[in-house]
């Protein structure tokens, strides 16, 4: 059975497993004190060209949304985000159940326009009764966005400017942030996105490690006492040095950047063989998620050897449908999939 359902369905890269081998019974502080985890953040900073990056490592996506937004903001604040955002639609709701309103603005193909994100601030601070509503406290953005498109350098500085003059911070979601970087259409880099954003993560899950996101706050801007509020959201890991040596491994010798361009090159040669078989896209996609429209009859033969995931009905026939290439996809599992196309 081929599958090209997500990009978090292999385990780790065997670099990062043999590193956690070989350290198994090294006895070293917990909480992320380990010399790994220092290690890691050291490389990261150097990676971001943000000597002044405050670095902490928790364990997954939808955990790090929900500590970093909660953290951040006050009670009466909310987050802007994209109405197609993953903290709006695919986090069960984890942002509202600790007290932040996600306040939803349009998206297109994923993104948010600056000048939209300026509008919706504006209008609230000149609402006579803002004092009754939902702060807006933060901007928030991923990177790639869930339908696989990137932000633009200039898009990534319009957006800062205004979220600095509104002086909120601009949060970016990154669980899928090497795909993003090792993309043929991006001039984003991981020391623009630094200069950009006052707090935005790493994502490891998806991108070579067991799990493990790096939160990286740019402007000395890491809230008082985290790692106590992180330990009040049950989700300071003892054993830290379980995703330090992950992140110290990924950040060795351009690790992370290295399997993230396979899997957008296996995403090009994906591509590549729809496009020859003259397979309608729902939207171009220049990262390793690939949106195509079948049939729902083709959706139905196709599943009995391809696992792919459902995206969007598109009518009473037709479905938007994702593969999804990861670090670890085969060229032989690609090409295997051409042979099963029509």
């Amino acid at each position: 059975m081929l599958s090209f359902e997500s990009d978090y369905v292999e385990g780790a890269h065997e670099k990062i497993l043999k590193r956690l081998l070989e350290t198994n019974l090294e006895k070293v502080s917990g909480y992320g004190s380990d010399p790994y985890c220092e290690s890691a953040r050291e490389k990261i900073r150097k990676a971001c060209a943000c000597p002044q990056a405050e670095v902490f490592f928790l364990v997954g996506g939808t955990q790090t949304n929900m500590i970093v937004i909660d953290t951040m903001l006050k009670p009466y604040e909310g987050v802007v985000a994209a109405k197609t955002g993953h903290v709006s639609l695919h986090e069960a709701g984890a942002i509202e159940y600790h007290g932040h309103k996600v306040l939803e603005i349009p998206g297109h193909e994923g993104k948010i326009k600056a000048q939209e994100l300026e509008a919706c601030l504006r209008e609230f601070w000149q609402d006579k009764n803002h004092e009754h509503m939902v702060f807006p406290g933060m901007a928030y953005i991923s990177h790639p966005t869930e339908y696989g498109t990137l932000y633009s350098r200039q898009e990534l500085e319009e957006i800062s400017a205004v979220c600095r003059s509104y002086e909120i911070p601009l949060y970016v979601d990154g669980a899928r942030l090497g795909y993003g970087l090792a993309s043929m259409e991006t001039d984003v880099t991981l020391p623009i996105l630094a200069e950009c954003c006052d707090v935005f993560y790493i994502g490891g899950t998806k991108v070579g490690a067991l799990c493990g996101e790096a939160v990286v706050f740019t402007k000395h801007n890491m809230p008082k006492y985290f790692m106590t509020m992180v330990k009040q959201h049950g989700a300071l890991l003892a054993k830290g040095r379980l995703l330090g040596i992950q992140f110290d491994t990924l950040f060795t010798d351009q690790l992370y950047f290295e399997i993230s361009r396979h899997a957008i090159e296996m995403a090009e040669l994906m591509k590549k063989g729809f496009l020859e078989r003259n397979y309608p896209f729902y939207l171009q996609s220049p990262t390793n998620q690939q949106f195509i429209i079948l049939d729902n009859r083709e959706i139905e033969s196709l599943q009995k050897d391809v696992v792919f995931s459902f995206w969007d009905k598109l009518g009473e026939e037709r479905t938007v449908v994702r593969f999804a290439t990861s670090w670890a996809t085969k060229e032989e599992d690609v090409r295997a999939l051409f042979a099963l196309l029509t």
